[in-house]
C-alpha cells in the first residue's frame, strides 16, 4: 500500500507540474513538484513552511508534556526536543537552535526534572535547527554528545559564536545506547543528511510495552543526486521494517503534535499511540522524492533533444 500511494503521487506530480516541451527553455518554478498523498497536496515550499513555521514558532515553547512512558516533549512549536528520563539521569534528543536551549531548560524544569541531570545528548541530523545548541547543552550539563559518524563533518561546521561542536562518541548504524534502564537504537536513515538518524526505543506505559520511533526528516534536497537517491532508497526500505506504535518526528507537524496534544484527556486512550500513521510522513517524502527524480530526468531529456 505504501508504494502504491507513492506511485500515484508521482504520476499526479508528473501530469500536473512537469513543464511541457514548449516551455523547456524556461527555468522550472521554484515550488515544484506537486504531489498528493492521502488526499492532501504538498509542494517543497509548503512542506518547509509546515515544518519550520515562523521565527516565533521556532522559539516559542510548546506546552511540555508526557508522550508515553518516560518520554516527554520539551521542544518548541515547530522544533522537536524530547527528554527521556531515567533513574541515572536523562537523555535529550535534539538541542535545536542555541537560542532555544534556555527554553528547553525551562520546559524540563516545568515537568519536575532537572536540566543538569541530562547525561547524554543525541539528535536526528546535523542541521542547525536540530543541533546548533549542542555546545551550550554540554556546557550547562556536562552531557556526552553522541552522533552518527556520517554526520560528523557537517556537525563540525556548526559553530555558533565560533564554538567548536562537541562530539564525544561517534555512532554506527544499529549501535545501541543503554542508560538508566532505557535503550535507544541508532538507525542510519540517510538522505536528508548523510548521517540522518532515526532513533527507536521501547517504552513501558500502563503495563504495556510500546515501540517508539523518533523519526528524522526524510525530506530530499532541491536537487536529487544519484547518491542521495540511493541513500533514500535504503532509508525507505529500512524504516518500513521498524516496529512502531508511537510515531514521533523532529518537527512536530510530522506527527500531528498539535492535534494529538489537544486530544489528551485523563483516562482516555493516548493519542500518541498511532501505529496506523507511523509512516505517513515517509509516504509524503518518498512521493516527493520520486516526483523530483522524474522531473529532473524529464528536464535532462528535453535538453538532450534541443
Amino acid at each position: 500500500m505504501f508504494s502504491n500511494f507513492a506511485f500515484r503521487a508521482v504520476v499526479l506530480a508528473t501530469a500536473l507540474v512537469v513543464p511541457t516541451p514548449s516551455v523547456a527553455q524556461a527555468p522550472p518554478p521554484l515550488d515544484q513538484p506537486v504531489v498528493t498523498v492521502r488526499g492532501q497536496t504538498y509542494t517543497p515550499r509548503s512542506i518547509l513552511a509546515r515544518n519550520m513555521g515562523t521565527d516565533e514558532d521556532q522559539t516559542t515553547a510548546f506546552p511540555p508534556h508526557k508522550v508515553i512512558g518516560n518520554v516527554y516533549y520539551v521542544g518548541t512549536r515547530t522544533l522537536s526536543s524530547f527528554l527521556i528520563t531515567t533513574p541515572a539521569g536523562h537523555i535529550l534528543i535534539n538541542s535545536t537552535y542555541e537560542r532555544n536551549v534556555r527554553t528547553i531548560q525551562k520546559s524540563v524544569t516545568q515537568l519536575g526534572f532537572k536540566f543538569d541531570d541530562i547525561r547524554i545528548l543525541i539528535a536526528t541530523h546535523a542541521h542547525g535547527d536540530h543541533q546548533e545548541g549542542d555546545a551550550l547543552v554540554k556546557e550547562l550539563t556536562g552531557a556526552q554528545v553522541m552522533a552518527m559518524r556520517e554526520d560528523v563533518p557537517a556537525l563540525e561546521a556548526i559553530r555558533p559564536g565560533g564554538k567548536a561542536h562537541p562530539i564525544d562518541r561517534m555512532l554506527r548504524d544499529g549501535e545501541q545506547i543503554t542508560f538508566g534502564g532505557s535503550t535507544l537504537v541508532a538507525r542510519l536513515t540517510a538522505g536528508h543528511t548523510h548521517g540522518s538518524t532515526t532513533w527507536t526505543m521501547k517504552a513501558q506505559d500502563g503495563g504495556r510495552i510500546f515501540d517508539v520511533v523518533f523519526a528524522s526528516s526524510y525530506r530530499s534536497p532541491a536537487t536529487v543526486t544519484a547518491e542521495i537517491e540511493s541513500e533514500f532508497n535504503r532509508t525507505f526500505t529500512t524504516i518500513r521494517a521498524l516496529p512502531c506504535d508511537v510515531p514521533l518526528g523532529d518537527h512536530p507537524a510530522q506527527y500531528n503534535l498539535a492535534a494529538k496534544y489537544a486530544q489528551l484527556t485523563a483516562g482516555a486512550s493516548n493519542p500518541f499511540v498511532d501505529p496506523g500513521n507511523c509512516w505517513g510522513e515517509a509516504e509524503i517524502q518518498e512521493a516527493m522524492l520520486r516526483a523530483q527524480v522524474q522531473m529532473q530526468k524529464a528536464t535532462v531529456n528535453r535538453g538532450s533533444v534541443r
